[in-house]
């Protein structure tokens, strides 16, 4: 087994620690937005490893990255939608997501009460979330004139 087929799973297994941290801190965040409950050290601690899983699985990506035989710059790349799929658009759309879980964490921690911590954190972490879905969808949806 190549270093690079070991990255290659590891990236691919993650994923579903980073989708369920981030689909469970969702959920609790709009059960205390919409319940009016206090926002718990679990709850700060959710959002956290939510956080961290996706900042972890981001960087098992850029060593992945540079790992992959696809990765290759040259007059083919964005001719090729699988190449191109995993050259450009998998990484703007990630980090994008990656961004916004980073600035609904940051905001909520600087909001006073529990209502707006949790808003703020259902807020950026679903539009995030719904971002990962479609950069993945994306990837598996058949290119249009070929």
């Amino acid at each position: 087994m190549s270093i690079y087929q070991i990255f290659r799973d590891l990236h691919s297994g993650f994923r579903y620690i980073v989708f369920l941290l981030v689909l469970v801190a969702i959920i609790q965040s709009l059960l205390g937005w919409l319940g009016n409950k206090p926002y718990t050290e679990l709850n700060r601690k959710i959002n956290l490893f939510a956080l961290i899983s996706a900042h972890t699985q981001l960087l098992i990506g850029i060593v992945l990255y540079f790992l992959s035989p696809l990765v290759q710059f040259n007059s083919g790349t964005m001719k090729d939608p699988t190449t191109r799929y995993f050259t450009v658009e998998h990484w703007f759309a990630m980090i994008i997501a990656i961004v916004l879980i980073t600035i609904g964490h940051s905001k909520a921690k600087r909001i006073e009460t529990s209502a707006g911590k949790h808003k703020t954190i259902a807020i950026f972490y679903l539009i995030a979330f719904f971002v990962i879905i479609g950069a993945i969808m994306a990837g598996h949806l058949p290119v249009l004139g070929s």
